[in-house]
C-alpha cells in the first residue's frame, strides 16, 4: 500500500500566504480592467457641468439666498447679457460647452463640431447634429433680469450669460430648451424625473453664486426637488 504525501504548507491552497498573493493578485487585474474600461468610455457621456454642489452644500446655500418678489421685467433684452463670448483655440463659449458636454467630439479648425453625439440630461435623448442641440442657461437670462442681474453692469452680465465654471451652461436638445424657455424652477422642471435633484442643485449653486434672489414660489419649489437628493 502506497503511502499518501500530506501537501506542503508552500502549494496548500488555504496556506494564508498563497491567499494573500493571490488577493493581490486579483485586485491588481481587477484594477487594470477598469482603467481600460474608463479609457474606453467617452470623455463627455453623461456628465454634469462643473461645480455641482452636493445635497448639503446646495441645501446651505439655498437657506442663505435672499428671498423677495421678482423685478418687472422693464428694459429687458438678450442683448444685454452679450453670450457666445471667445473663448480662445476659435472656439466661442457654445462651441466649448459642445465639446464639454459631447461624446466623441472632433472639431474642425473653426471648432465646429464636424462629428459627436450629445446625450440631453434633460429629457433623456441623444442627437448626433450639433444644430439640434442647443446650449441652456440653467437660470435663464430674463430670469436672471427679474432676480436681479437688472442692476449689473454690461461686463456682469456677459460674466453670466458665458459662465463656464459653474453649472450654469449645459448641452440639451433644442426642443426641451424652447420648452424651458425662460420658465424658473416653480415654473418648469425637466421632463426626467430622475434629473429633477440635479436641476435643483444647478439653478441653487447658480442663483448663490451670482448673488441673485428667489421667489417664495422658487424657493418652495427648490426645496422640494432639493428633498428628491440622496447625496
Amino acid at each position: 500500500m502506497q503511502a499518501q504525501l500530506a501537501p506542503s504548507s508552500s502549494t496548500n491552497a488555504w496556506n494564508p500566504h498563497a491567499r494573500t498573493q493571490l488577493r493581490v493578485a486579483l485586485v491588481a487585474a481587477l484594477t487594470a480592467l477598469l482603467v481600460l474600461a474608463s479609457l474606453a468610455l467617452p470623455s463627455g457621456a453623461h456628465a454634469y457641468p462643473p461645480d455641482m454642489p452636493s445635497k448639503s452644500q446646495a441645501q446651505s446655500e439655498l437657506n442663505a439666498i435672499t428671498v423677495r418678489a421678482e423685478g418687472p421685467r422693464t428694459g429687458y433684452s438678450r442683448s444685454l447679457f452679450p453670450h457666445w463670448s471667445n473663448q480662445g483655440n476659435n472656439c466661442n463659449t457654445r462651441e466649448a460647452v459642445l465639446k464639454r458636454d459631447g461624446s466623441n467630439v472632433v472639431v474642425g479648425a473653426d471648432c465646429y463640431p464636424d462629428s459627436g453625439s450629445w446625450y440631453s440630461q434633460f429629457d433623456g435623448q441623444t442627437r448626433t447634429v450639433p444644430s439640434q442641440i442647443s446650449i441652456d442657461h440653467v437660470v435663464a437670462l430674463a430670469e436672471a433680469w427679474d432676480s436681479g442681474a437688472s442692476s449689473w453692469t454690461t461686463s456682469r452680465r456677459q460674466a453670466f450669460a458665458n459662465d463656464l465654471d459653474g453649472p450654469q451652461l449645459i448641452a440639451v436638445t433644442t426642443e426641451v430648451n424652447s420648452s424651458k424657455s425662460d420658465k424658473d424652477i416653480a415654473e418648469w422642471v425637466p421632463p426626467l424625473s430622475s434629473k429633477r435633484c440635479a436641476f435643483a442643485k444647478m439653478v441653487i449653486h447658480t442663483k448663490y453664486r451670482w448673488g441673485l434672489s428667489m421667489d417664495p414660489a422658487e424657493k418652495s419649489a427648490a426645496q422640494t426637488y432639493l428633498n428628491y437628493c440622496s447625496y
